[in-house]
């Protein structure tokens, strides 16, 4: 298949002849359109022509192959959506919704990938882990404090174990309030 991006010379070249069928330029091959999806999740840049007359027809082909997957996988736009998008058609507001749809595509990737590189740079390589660790820390320390006579015992086991309860604690505290920053940097 194709380089992300397309070929050294632009877009790969699929022409779509009168009997569906989709041929790669670039492969010299027959495609399907199964093969143009997986092609767009790899990022490969692609423009279908009509075989006969030369008309972009990309648009169109994309927009059938989310209608493939709607009806073959779980759906992903919601009726209500659908219904909103099709009382754009004909509004006076259409002009502006290819923008709007684009923009908002690219600040929810955008934020996607913010909270993709905080998990990767904040917690350690599985973050449930992290999270259970600190949740087990948090109710080893609550039960060492309310346990009878926890703080009261007077030989030295005892007050180490209240130490390291209180260190626990206090790292907890700073690992709560540097989650609270970084939740903080996100939102901004």
């Amino acid at each position: 298949m194709a380089k992300a991006g397309g070929t050294e010379n632009g877009p790969v070249i699929i022409k779509k002849y009168a009997n569906r069928r989709l041929y790669n330029t670039s492969s010299s091959s027959y495609i399907t359109l199964e093969d143009l999806s997986k092609m767009t999740r790899e990022g490969v840049e692609f423009q279908v022509v009509d075989a006969k007359s030369g008309a972009d027809i990309t648009h169109s082909i994309l927009t059938q192959i989310i209608m493939e997957e709607e009806a073959n996988g779980e759906q992903m736009l919601p009726v209500s959506f659908l219904r909103q998008l099709i009382g754009m058609y004909g509004n006076s507001m259409q002009s502006m919704m290819p923008h709007y749809l684009e923009a908002s595509m690219q600040s929810f990737l955008a934020n996607q990938k913010k909270l993709q590189e905080a998990f990767k740079g904040g917690v350690s390589a599985n973050p449930f882990t992290r999270l259970a660790e600190t949740n087990m820390a948090m109710l080893k320390a609550a039960t060492s404090a309310f346990m009878p006579g926890g703080e009261s015992r007077a030989d030295s086991a005892g007050q180490e174990e209240a130490g390291e309860s209180k260190d626990e604690l206090a790292a907890l505290r700073e690992q709560m309030a540097e989650m609270q920053r970084k939740l903080d940097a996100l939102g901004k």
